[in-house]
């Protein structure tokens, strides 16, 4: 039987590995590229795996979109996230500018590193719960 806690680590992993996919989706179909839209959803999406983390260590996330706040508790945890401080820095500016016409000059290497970074979250975060999703 599937507790309680693991229904909700669940959901935290699926809304990441669904923004992710979205963003993923965006950057293959969608011509122009809608280069704002995607750095978003990969800023969301390494928000949820970094939150899914904290939560399985019986935490409940803070309400925030600041990767940074996020990746220093999941240190508190296990310190070899540091290895995403580059990741999250450059996702960090994507959590909240883009939902705004004109606030960020996003260039398509910028949405191709913000995939790249995402992805490089996505894959890290993934390997403690031995899951692909």
């Amino acid at each position: 039987m599937v507790s309680e806690k693991e229904k909700i680590l669940q959901q935290w992993l699926e809304k990441g590995f669904e923004e992710l996919d979205s963003a993923e989706c965006l950057s293959v179909y969608r011509h122009p590229t809608p280069d704002e839209t995607i750095c978003y959803l990969c800023q969301q999406s390494a928000e949820k795996y970094l939150k899914a983390f904290i939560f399985s260590n019986d935490i409940i996330p803070n309400n925030t979109h600041d990767l940074k706040m996020l990746l220093l508790k999941c240190q508190e945890y296990d310190s070899s996230f540091s290895t995403l401080l580059s990741s999250t820095q450059i996702l960090n500016a994507y959590g909240v500018m883009p939902r705004y016409p004109n606030e960020l000059e996003i260039s398509e290497d910028d949405m191709k590193n913000a995939l790249a970074n995402a992805k490089k979250i996505q894959e890290f975060v993934l390997k403690f719960f031995n899951t692909s999703t």
